[in-house]
């Protein structure tokens, strides 16, 4: 088993803190995330096959 504890060392300190953004993420950098492109993708296939289904098959 491992032996957790011991602490590691901290992190040293950062000279200048992460410049803050001020604008607000919008709808593209939603869309850039992967399991919300997987899940539409999905969808989309559903809805994909069933548009097929009704014109070749029915």
């Amino acid at each position: 088993m491992l032996d957790t504890t011991k602490q590691s060392d901290p992190a040293p300190p950062q000279d200048e803190p992460c410049p803050r953004r001020d604008e607000p993420r919008g709808c593209l950098f939603a869309l850039s995330q992967p399991p919300l492109m997987i899940f539409l993708a999905v969808i989309g296939s559903l809805l994909l096959m069933a548009s097929l289904h009704d014109l070749l098959l029915l």
